[in-house]
């Protein structure tokens, strides 16, 4: 159960990242309604991503620092 987790926030992060490179490169193309879409797109798989990683990290047993 936790494999699955962990893999759907790494795909999230994957899918955003690929998001952000395909917009850079409609943008620098001069497509600049795809590149806002694809934008968007990337923000919201962010976002996504980010929300998953917190949730596992409070599941996450705490380090201790000396």
């Amino acid at each position: 159960m936790e494999e699955n987790r962990d893999s759907l926030v790494a795909d999230l992060h994957t899918k955003a990242a690929y998001a952000h490179i395909a917009a850079a490169h409609e943008h620098s193309s001069g497509d600049h309604a795809s590149a806002q879409a694809l934008a968007k797109k990337a923000l919201h798989d962010s976002k996504e991503a980010v929300k998953c990683t917190k949730e596992i990290a409070k599941g996450a047993p705490q380090t201790m620092q000396t």
